[in-house]
């Protein structure tokens, strides 16, 4: 851990100037208790720093939390074994995954599945449904599935050879409405109260404002949203897994995690709001999803507890170069030989997904030897994307 000063402390080995300056601007906002703390995948965001815990008090920035509101993780580990799937032709999987969830925006759905109903029915009933009405009234049709960028499903081997079904996903377009409304409210109140900032997505909303209130109703069920959206896709994954392999599927350790969220927790003895933008809450004992990029292992993960962190720890790979750069960059075939024995969608579509695109996992992980326990190492067989 690097302390830049007393209102930052850093656990990235690789960190761009660029990204250290963007960190220093958040931290340096005067509501920031006791610290920011940038997690070993910290890289440039919109406002605030992708891979930044940021504690605040009385204030929330909603750039901070970002625009997929609950975006996270869910890993189920199953009885089988790499055995099972010996001599099977994965691509049949692929497609089995890919036609029963909805890929990118999935604007083409246009039925509400049987099992998503009670999962729309709980949004419903939730304070902030009439918000997500407001920005996004198909949200329900959205409700189990995937979109794109480094959203994923995928089906693992972990280090003894266990499967395992793996996906990445968040509150959908619906999440992306309600943040980006909020964050043009957080702008129009600060303009409004002269409030000059370093950069115009810090603006934060003041507790005991009826706009901070509504935007933390609008936050809570789009991790909600996010959360039971991951429930809906694994549910189809482990079905097509089961149809897949011809008998019924058992779910032996199950997790799923926020990575783009904010709750109140207490730190250093206060209680705070706390925001994590690309970072898992890593509590002692508590069980957490690390994923890498394409083609490179992930990690299930166990919280070590680390106060200095404020209990977090990083979300993933975090980027290297931007979407556009990593296009510019990288080939096709390239991304054919990283990505051999896997199936996957073979697209020129994910060169921006190119494991090259992302920091080394494995620099990441070391970085977070103090905050993390690995737990299982997962190296993807099947590869499920959207373009």
């Amino acid at each position: 851990m690097e302390k830049i000063n007393d209102r930052l402390l850093n656990w990235a080995s690789i960190l761009e100037d660029t990204t250290r300056e963007q960190a220093e601007r958040t931290a340096a906002l005067p509501f920031i208790h006791p610290h920011l703390a940038l997690m070993p995948d910290a890289h440039l965001g919109k406002g605030a720093t992708v891979g930044s815990v940021i504690p605040t008090d009385g204030a929330i920035i909603p750039a901070a939390v970002g625009v997929d509101i609950g975006c996270g993780m869910m890993a189920v580990r199953t009885p089988f074994t790499a055995a099972d799937l010996a001599g099977r032709d994965l691509a049949v999987l692929h497609g089995q995954i890919a036609r029963s969830i909805p890929l990118s925006a999935g604007g083409r759905n246009r039925t509400l599945r049987e099992t998503a109903v009670p999962r729309v029915e709980e949004l419903r009933a939730t304070p902030g449904a009439g918000q997500a009405d407001a920005v996004a009234d198909s949200w329900p049709l959205q409700l189990g599935s995937l979109g794109s960028g480094n959203h994923f499903v995928e089906v693992s081997l972990d280090e003894a050879d266990r499967v395992w079904a793996f996906l990445h996903s968040g509150s959908r377009g619906v999440g992306n409405k309600l943040a980006q409304r909020h964050i043009r409210i957080a702008q129009e109140r600060c303009r409004a109260k002269g409030i000059e900032l370093a950069d115009r997505d810090l603006a934060y909303l003041e507790e005991g404002e009826p706009e901070f209130d509504a935007y933390i109703e609008a936050l809570r069920w789009a991790q909600r949203f996010a959360y039971l959206n991951r429930e809906e896709m694994m549910d189809r994954v482990v079905d097509q897994l089961g149809r897949f392999l011809g008998t019924e599927v058992e779910r032996l350790e199950t997790v799923n995690c926020h990575h783009n969220y904010t709750e109140r927790e207490t730190h250093y003895g206060r209680e705070v709001w706390l925001s994590r933008k690309g970072a898992i809450s890593a509590r002692a004992g508590q069980w957490g999803l690390i994923p890498g990029s394409m083609g490179t292992a992930s990690y299930v993960v166990v919280g070590k507890g680390d106060e200095a962190s404020l209990t977090s720890s990083p979300h993933g790979a975090g980027r290297a170069f931007s979407r556009t750069a990593a296009r510019k960059r990288f080939t096709r075939a390239d991304l054919d030989a990283r990505m051999s024995g896997i199936a996957w969608g073979r697209s020129d579509a994910f060169l921006d997904e190119h494991p090259d695109a992302y920091k080394s996992i494995d620099v990441v992980m070391a970085d977070a030897a103090d905050l993390v326990e690995v737990r299982h190492t997962l190296r993807q067989v099947v590869n499920v994307k959207g373009d």
